[in-house]
């Protein structure tokens, strides 16, 4: 989703985006895939988007990159917990944007075939759109493309470090306080997704009680989604969903009410 939230409509003039993909597994062996075409592109920085982005594989790309001369940003799901490795991630050069509401899947071979991956995922991707997490990175995404456009290079970059809270998503996103309180219930709910799915798909062996766990964390993915559902149509009722466009020259300008001309 981040290079179609930064060019909504495909036509910004202003940047061109590439993409390099390890695959699903995220082996250092797929790492050095991409390293070299991104490399090979040359591009003014990169956006390393991956789960778990302490992992070996995710890791050794930013490294890699970093080791080229290419500024990084990681956006991640939440590793905060991973004090060592977060504080390492802090210290260090790169950015990055850690999604906390992005929590990990029910991957239980018993549960989770293709259709039920697509469907927690398009919950999930509701959820971090409504609540605005996905505008808060757009936004911190769009401030480094501004440095570029203003002649920034390098180590001159200054790159996001942001941990994405439900305060932080919320954060001028809503009119109505109830359709605040019930998108901050379904981020919170998102957050919490993760730690029943790691009971489910680590701390839990025996099949007959695991698959009910993982399918639990998808129920409580899926009345996230109903709550961002609800906050919207609130704020639809009244007239008063933001809306936040891009021009092509990379502007940003926005309205609320629906029929008038952002700005």
């Amino acid at each position: 989703m981040g290079e179609l939230l930064l060019d909504e409509r495909a036509d910004r003039e202003d940047m061109i985006t590439f993409m390099a993909t390890s695959g699903t597994k995220l082996q250092p062996e797929d790492i050095d895939r991409v390293v070299s075409n991104m490399k090979a592109w040359g591009p003014d920085f990169c956006i390393v988007v991956s789960p778990n982005g302490i992992l070996p594989g995710p890791t050794k790309a930013r490294e890699d990159l970093a080791a080229a001369g290419i500024p990084c940003i990681v956006i991640t799901d939440d590793v905060t917990s991973k004090k060592e490795q977060f504080e390492a991630l802090k210290a260090s050069n790169f950015g990055y944007i850690i999604m906390k509401a992005d929590s990990m899947i029910g991957a239980r071979r018993e549960f989770l075939d293709p259709i039920e991956m697509a469907d927690y995922n398009g919950n999930l991707v509701k959820v971090l759109a409504i609540t605005g997490a996905f505008r808060k990175m757009q936004m911190e995404l769009d401030k480094v493309i501004d440095q570029v456009k203003a002649g920034k290079k390098g180590a001159d970059l200054v790159l996001p470090k942001v941990v994405m809270t439900a305060e932080k998503a919320i954060e001028g996103e809503f009119s109505n306080p109830y359709a605040l309180a019930k998108a901050r219930a379904a981020y919170e709910i998102a957050q919490a997704v993760a730690g029943v799915n790691v009971k489910g798909c680590f701390m839990t062996k025996e099949w007959e009680k695991y698959i009910p766990i993982v399918a639990s964390a998808h129920e409580m993915m899926r009345q996230a989604m109903l709550l961002c559902e609800e906050a919207r149509e609130l704020e639809k009722s009244m007239d008063a969903v933001i809306r936040m466009p891009h021009k092509k020259t990379g502007e940003i300008v926005s309205k609320t009410t629906l029929i008038s001309k952002p700005e």
